[in-house]
């Protein structure tokens, strides 16, 4: 199943699939640079606090790396 589009909206960063269906949901952080760095058809990268996490098309998380 691939991302077809990823949305942040109240702390929360949606993930919806090409038939925009919600497949997937993760918290954001509240920090002034948290939140939704960038996605793919496969992954999506979000920011909370000095890290950069990479999750994939569910939500789960795949990587973490230092921003």
């Amino acid at each position: 199943m691939a991302i077809g589009n990823v949305i942040e909206q109240r702390g929360f960063v949606h993930i919806y699939d090409e038939k925009n269906r919600q497949i997937g949901s993760i918290p954001v952080g509240s920090g002034a640079k948290d939140g939704l760095k960038g996605y793919t058809s496969k992954t999506v990268n979000i920011q909370k606090g000095g890290f950069i996490h990479t999750h994939d098309e569910k939500g789960r998380l795949i990587s973490s790396r230092p921003a």
